[in-house]
């Protein structure tokens, strides 16, 4: 009776596995300018570019690097649901499309995620070994976020860029 069970099970959990491969996530990738990226605003120097293409675009930009295991559900559906937090917390490719204050905030983000080491996440460092970042990597990129909000104070006001304190 058990075996039988057992069967049925692993035959039934079978078929969902099949039929699942049928339905994955519209991927994330963008086609043509993006007119909200970063780079048109706030200068984003070739090596701090070349980083954030390694370690951060797949989940914070427009345009997602796939890889082969991907195609696999749930595989996709758990990459998709990376992909899209990512781009909820900071997007490169739609940053100036946000709030002075929101761009502001995510610089600091970044420079304190950063530096302590807790992105990109170890979820995706398993897989994409050459996205750890190097001790000047994080310099370079933190430097690069404070540089750009060095550059927000010089042009605005602290009080669009920060909330008052109450």
């Amino acid at each position: 009776m058990f075996k039988k069970i057992l069967k049925y099970t692993a035959l039934i959990l079978s078929g969902i596995f099949i039929i699942i491969q049928f339905f994955h996530p519209t991927k994330n990738i963008a086609t043509g300018n993006q007119p909200n990226y970063i780079g048109h605003t706030y200068p984003v120097p070739d090596d701090v570019k070349a980083i954030l293409a390694k370690a951060c675009n797949d989940c914070h930009s427009n345009n997602t690097r796939y890889p082969w295991y991907s195609k696999i559900q749930p595989i996709h559906w758990w990459l998709n649901k990376h992909i899209v937090e990512g781009k909820r917390e900071i997007n490169y490719d739609e940053f100036t499309n946000r709030s002075l204050r929101f761009q502001y905030h995510k610089m600091e983000e970044t420079i304190e995620m950063v530096k302590e080491g807790k992105m990109p996440l170890n979820s995706y460092t398993w897989t994409h070994k050459d996205a750890k970042l190097t001790h000047d990597e994080k310099i370079k990129v933190t430097n690069w976020a404070q540089s750009v909000q060095d550059s927000m104070k010089a042009k605005y006001p602290m009080d669009s860029l920060v909330r008052p304190k109450r």
